[in-house]
């Protein structure tokens, strides 16, 4: 047993030590456990503890793990018809039925990739296709994460890695209120950051596209204020600049409606979409506007075909995705569930002061930052690890990076798990204050 009561746990085999390249996350690394069955919202060991997935696999589980519905759709298309490059299939275009319905409807065209990289890249390429003459500059958020391939990274010059910073796109400050760029106040700062962006789009005559999350997720759930894209879309419509809305983790309800643009009542001409789609098989995809999407550079032949992109397996767990989805109304839970979440945060935070720096989120993807005040960022850090580590001793699985959890269960949580799930932190962080 070890010092929470739990079972002892044994590290990752010996062989996989040996062979596997070691460049993997900071979850990977101090989780220091196998995993090797997953049922609903929870994940099990090789030594058959169970814990509540609030990590979502990686924001990937959207209905949970081996969702009985996704798992028989998905077996008898294995046993059917796997990969056929991009040849019309009945899975694919079922798919596409399903995806007219959920998109908002000026999306109406669809390119399908294996991973959210692809698809930025996709967007990207799409951008240019239709892009007047001169205008040829692509413009990000800084604290944004796109992908790890060179053009999604040129985005916001994600340095993890030995590849060089380039300067090809152009960056813009975030909103982040707990961590103003502008060193200001919400509500009292009139939502300066967007006004910010928005004067220098105006002031820009080269700009092609503003390529965003609308939450930022993995630069630490950072939620704007409502009213905060709205003022920036008034000036790319001035503008002419594409809006691309990169979805990857919010798509799929994430944060209560099927799409954050929709929560933040904007209209992107581009979407990227991925994670929470497809139960956890390789699928990404982009959606569009038919103006663009059809645009001659973009439409010629290979333009959106990828070796994986749009497989018949990955398709139907898409589709079998979307309709737990919909034919479950787990969207309407979000919204409710998210609150629960947030007031227990909240209530933590309140609790645990000289440990919480912030909780923030919006619907069941929320942070929790660590840190206390004159710590360093690497003792911010490690309060960080030490209550992921704790959490998964207490059978609770979160999201890490930095000095940040990250929340995001299976949108079909319940309650009590949730419960569950609060007060197994709380436990983690009293053990903190006792210390």
């Amino acid at each position: 047993m070890n010092k929470h009561g739990a079972f002892a746990v044994p590290p990752p085999s010996s062989t996989e030590e040996r062979h596997l390249a070691p460049g993997l996350t900071e979850e990977a690394q101090f989780a220091e456990r196998v995993f090797v069955r997953g049922e609903g919202t929870r994940i099990f060991d090789e030594v058959g503890r169970s814990y509540l997935d609030f990590g979502a696999g990686i924001l990937t589980q959207a209905v949970g793990h081996c969702h009985p519905h996704v798992t028989q759709r998905v077996q008898a298309q294995v046993g059917q018809l796997t990969n056929i490059h991009d040849s019309a299939t009945s899975a694919r275009g079922e798919l596409c039925g399903l995806l007219a319905e959920l998109f908002p409807e000026h999306l109406n065209s669809f390119a399908f990739f294996s991973t959210g990289a692809e698809a930025v890249e996709a967007a990207i390429r799409a951008v240019h296709a239709q892009a007047r003459p001169g205008k040829t500059v692509i413009a990000a958020l800084k604290s944004g994460f796109h992908g790890k391939t060179k053009g999604a990274r040129a985005l916001v010059n994600w340095t993890v890695g030995s590849e060089p910073k380039t300067e090809e796109a152009r960056q813009f400050p975030h909103a982040h209120c707990f961590n103003c760029p502008l060193n200001l106040t919400y509500p009292d700062c009139g939502i300066a950051c967007a006004r910010h962006v928005a004067d220098e789009i105006r002031a820009s005559d080269d700009l092609a596209a503003l390529v965003f999350e609308p939450v930022q997720a993995a630069g630490g759930v950072i939620v704007p204020p409502r009213d905060y894209w709205k003022i920036i879309e008034q000036a790319c419509r001035e503008k002419g600049v594409v809006m691309v809305a990169d979805e990857i983790v919010t798509a799929g309800g994430r944060t209560g409606p099927f799409l954050a643009s929709e929560y933040y009542g904007i209209e992107p001409d581009l979407v990227t979409a991925a994670k929470g789609l497809s139960s956890g098989l390789p699928f990404s995809m982009l959606a569009g506007r038919d103006k663009i999407m059809s645009a001659p550079g973009f439409a010629s032949p290979g333009s959106t075909s990828s070796t994986y992109g749009g497989n018949p397996v990955s398709c139907v767990a898409a589709t079998s995705t979307l309709e737990v989805l919909r034919d479950d109304d787990v969207l309407s839970g979000v919204s409710r569930l998210g609150d629960q979440l947030r007031c227990g945060l909240r209530e933590l935070h309140r609790s645990f002061p000289d440990q919480i720096a912030d909780v923030r989120g919006i619907g069941l993807l929320h942070a929790i930052e660590f840190g206390a005040f004159g710590e360093t960022r690497r003792e911010q850090a490690d309060r960080a690890t030490h209550f992921y580590q704790s959490a998964l001793d207490q059978g609770v699985r979160v999201g890490l990076g930095g000095n940040i959890a990250r929340l995001a269960p299976p949108l079909n949580v319940s309650q009590s798990e949730i419960e569950d799930a609060l007060g197994a932190f709380r436990s983690v962080l009293s053990e903190g204050a006792a210390s």
